[in-house]
């Protein structure tokens, strides 16, 4: 079973998303990737000088997406209805599925099942162009950054299962360099633009603590 995706589990490995073709969001995501080149995280996650918050936001949003995608994806075998039954972040924090149109009233599922409805609702909207415009200077709605409030705060959710449910399974693979990574960057991103309610961010209160304090 190769760790990215090749095993068995294919179908919860959906195509990468990329950004905006000939844009401004393949520029951006050059900046990016050459900020995190550097190693330096604080500046990687900053607006550049000049940008549209709004594509900045949505540039990384769909690469954050790509990110948790992935790490989960090396979960699934371990990840089972079995094995995770409700979708949780340790014996305080359990989580209900609802999206507001399909599933209005929150239901309990199963952990996978619970982040296969998370991932298809983000697809879902990085895919709508009236949400994430593709076009250049095609206009973002004006709520805009409340959309990716919501999505950043259900991608959260999946970090907190991953850290508490799976983080030995995580260590045995040898992908907790490689996950602390992700999650720091995604955690000072967050931070940078006020997008997760520090309530929300409980379940890792320590862990976020020892990744902002020592900025």
């Amino acid at each position: 079973m190769s760790l990215f995706g090749l095993g068995r589990n294919q179908r919860t490995f959906r195509p990468k998303k990329s950004a905006p073709s000939g844009s401004k969001g393949a520029q951006l995501k050059k900046h990016i990737d050459a900020t995190l080149g550097s190693g330096n995280l604080r500046e990687a996650v900053r607006l550049p000088p000049g940008e549209d918050l709004n594509e900045w936001l949505a540039v990384n949003t769909v690469d954050f997406f790509n990110q948790v995608n992935l790490l989960y994806g090396t979960l699934t075998e371990f990840c089972t209805p079995e094995n995770c039954p409700t979708m949780t972040a340790g014996p305080k924090y359990e989580y209900r599925w609802a999206d507001g149109v399909q599933i209005k009233k929150p239901i309990e599922v199963s952990a996978p099942k619970y982040v296969e409805y998370l991932m298809d609702w983000i697809e879902t909207q990085l895919d709508d162009e009236s949400i994430f415009p593709q076009k250049l200077g095609a206009p973002f709605p004006p709520n805009f950054k409340d959309v990716v409030k919501t999505i950043f705060k259900r991608l959260f959710r999946v970090y907190a299962h991953i850290y508490h449910s799976h983080f030995q399974k995580i260590v045995s693979l040898k992908e907790e360099a490689h996950l602390n990574t992700c999650f720091k960057h995604f955690i000072l991103f967050t931070c940078e633009f006020g997008l997760v309610d520090k309530k929300e961010l409980a379940p890792l209160q320590e862990l976020i603590e020892s990744i902002i304090v020592p900025y």
